[in-house]
């Protein structure tokens, strides 16, 4: 079994707990207008790195004291297009005392997706907006299966950190924001949410693709609104970051 990774950083502090090794996998079915690494979407690509489970962890090894206090992410693209390599992945990872965190935008359900979700210690859940015409504007899909996955979450009392970007002219909209803290207020399993501003730094990667980048326009999140953003949400009852 070999998994198809886009890239690996050895020293991540915005993605869980600590200072953790982050595992970028290969392949998105989401086409997020924002996103920022267009570079991952395609799941026919092999990526940087073709390894297996084992040889992913020995390149963990080599960090464990550095990652101590902190673990390992996994992310992408969408690391749950790869769960049977997630699974064998993560399994080691815990029999080697290693915390174990995914990054996902639960935007794929099914069993092999599940035994991956009650392996893993902690789930950064990317909620892309909680409005189901929103959401398929925003991304290319619905958003059911991320509720249905934040529901199992809840179901087997897994932890959540909950992701959301605030996009000007899209999810940076008073109403929208409360309806969102709203629906996670009553979420046990979520510990936080992590309010992201929108930036467009990623622009210049879509012209090195040749690729069209469609929020061309839309300028970064000042500090006003994202602080506005945050007070909304705890407003709900919700611990921000």
């Amino acid at each position: 079994m070999l998994g198809r990774i886009h890239s690996l950083e050895s020293f991540g502090t915005v993605d869980g707990p600590g200072i953790r090794f982050v595992v970028f996998l290969q392949g998105c079915p989401l086409r997020c207008l924002y996103c920022h690494n267009p570079d991952t979407w395609d799941p026919k690509q092999t990526g940087k790195y073709l390894l297996s489970p084992e040889e992913l962890l020995a390149e963990v090894l080599r960090y464990k004291s550095f990652i101590a206090k902190g673990g390992v992410t996994v992310t992408g693209g969408e690391p749950l297009l790869q769960p049977e390599f997630l699974l064998e992945f993560f399994s080691l990872c815990k029999e080697n005392s290693i915390h174990t965190a995914l990054d996902t935008s639960g935007a794929i359900s099914s069993q092999a997706v599940y035994k991956v979700l009650d392996v893993v210690d902690l789930v950064l859940l990317d909620v892309k907006s909680i409005d189901a015409d929103q959401h398929k504007k925003l991304t290319g899909v619905r958003i059911d299966n991320t509720l249905h996955c934040l529901n199992y979450l809840e179901e087997k009392n897994i932890p959540v950190w909950i992701r959301h970007v605030i996009v000007p002219g899209w999810t940076d909209d008073d109403l929208l924001l409360e309806k969102t803290a709203d629906y996670l207020a009553p979420y046990r399993c979520i510990e936080k949410v992590e309010l992201l501003p929108y930036h467009n730094m990623g622009v210049r990667k879509y012209e090195q693709l040749g690729m069209e980048y469609r929020l061309e326009n839309t300028p970064p999140l000042s500090k006003e609104r994202l602080e506005n953003a945050r007070n909304i949400f705890r407003n709900a009852g919700l611990r921000v970051s």
